[in-house]
């Protein structure tokens, strides 16, 4: 059986490079590897897997005969195609043979590819426990970016190395955290009346973080209680999902937080920067004093006898207070926050700080933002 057919080698790299970042180094089955080719109706379809997440594209073909699959290696076909300037390439496909010969404007290259039906069999989402929405790009890449910094790196516990995602009373929620961070990003524009949620993992969560720029119109989303299909333009991704109850997160949430903090984003972040190189290099621990609408940033690293300290002004309404934060995890809130001031909501130096952007132009977006301080050796 032969397949031929002619793609522009552009639109053909372009997909290859999507569908490829699923594509890891060190396969389980070596038939993982490779690119899966799947030519039907004049359309190729181009899968490429890990076991875990599978991304699957479309491309329309401009001509096109005989029908059928074969898997080429993902690397070598991705090198050829980063090294040709745009133009039409002619694939030539013994299926039986596994022989592809490729041609452009002024050569041919030949390579051996295995067979299509060897492939690992992509998972499907089971019709009577499927549920489904259609969700806006920019809700999921917010909820997205919003918060996987905030997910964990635990082996033990690996609920937590995902992302929480929620259809309830009306609007969607994004969740994540390591135990010492907690992101909790919403949007109020989605009509639901059912309760489901679903943990996303981090890997596929990345990928379609990178595949969202490029969409337009709204993400087909369908899940049942092992994998999540997520439907983009002419590109689909299938994942596992991370079996197991999330923590009940709303409970870490202070409630009572009498003391309030507002202050410059970048000022504050540029400051924690500088003064936490004077911090233990082994807890990274910045002291926050809040006195008047003064806000003193202080660390210090006994073992060396080196400290630092910095004063910016700040709107502050409380009770006079010292607390303690991890400087990295601070910073890394405050860069995943867009507004130019943020608040503080605390309670005392003990209990979990709240951060929230202030004046958030989106008023159907929420986004909270939660740290765990540390105790201060005074």
């Amino acid at each position: 059986m032969n397949m031929n057919f002619v793609v522009s080698s552009a639109n053909l790299l372009g997909q290859l490079q999507l569908v490829s970042k699923v594509v890891v180094s060190k396969n389980a089955l070596p038939i993982l590897d490779n690119l899966l080719f799947d030519i039907k109706d004049g359309i190729l379809t181009v899968t490429g897997s890990d076991l875990e997440t599978t991304i699957q594209t479309k491309i329309e073909l401009t001509s096109c005969e005989g029908e059928g699959s074969i898997a080429i290696d993902t690397k070598k076909i991705l090198e050829i195609l980063k090294e040709l300037p745009d133009q039409p390439l002619t694939f030539q496909i013994n299926v039986e043979e596994q022989k592809i010969d490729i041609t452009s404007s002024n050569g041919q290259f030949s390579m051996t590819g295995q067979l299509g039906d060897d492939f690992p069999v992509i998972p499907s989402i089971k019709s009577e426990k499927e549920k489904k929405f259609d969700i806006m790009p920019d809700i999921l890449y917010g909820g997205i970016s919003s918060t996987i910094f905030a997910t964990g790196d635990d082996e033990l516990r690996p609920i937590m190395n995902g992302i929480l995602i929620e259809f309830k009373n009306d609007k969607v929620s994004f969740v994540a955290t390591d135990a010492h961070k907690l992101v909790k990003y919403s949007r109020k524009e989605l009509k639901t009346d059912e309760e489901v949620s679903f943990i996303l993992p981090k890997k596929p969560a990345n990928l379609i973080k990178g595949i969202l720029p490029k969409v337009f119109s709204d993400v087909e989303l369908t899940f049942d209680d092992k994998n999540a299909l997520f439907t983009f333009e002419n590109t689909k991704l299938i994942c596992r999902l991370i079996e197991g109850t999330y923590p009940n997160y709303a409970t870490v949430i202070p409630k009572d937080n009498p003391n309030k903090l507002i202050v410059d984003r970048l000022e504050l972040f540029s400051s924690l920067k500088r003064v936490s190189i004077f911090a233990s290099q082994s807890s990274s621990l910045v002291g926050l004093e809040f006195t008047g609408n003064t806000l003193e940033i202080s660390a210090k690293d006994t073992d060396y006898s080196v400290a630092g300290n910095e004063t910016i002004n700040c709107q502050y309404f409380g009770d006079n207070m010292k607390i303690g934060f991890k400087s990295n995890f601070l910073m890394e809130i405050l860069s995943n926050i867009s507004t130019q001031e943020v608040i503080f909501e605390l309670s005392d130096p003990t209990r979990a700080g709240i951060i929230l952007p202030k004046d958030n132009e989106n008023e159907n977006e929420d986004v909270l933002m939660i740290l765990m301080p540390m105790m201060l050796n005074n």
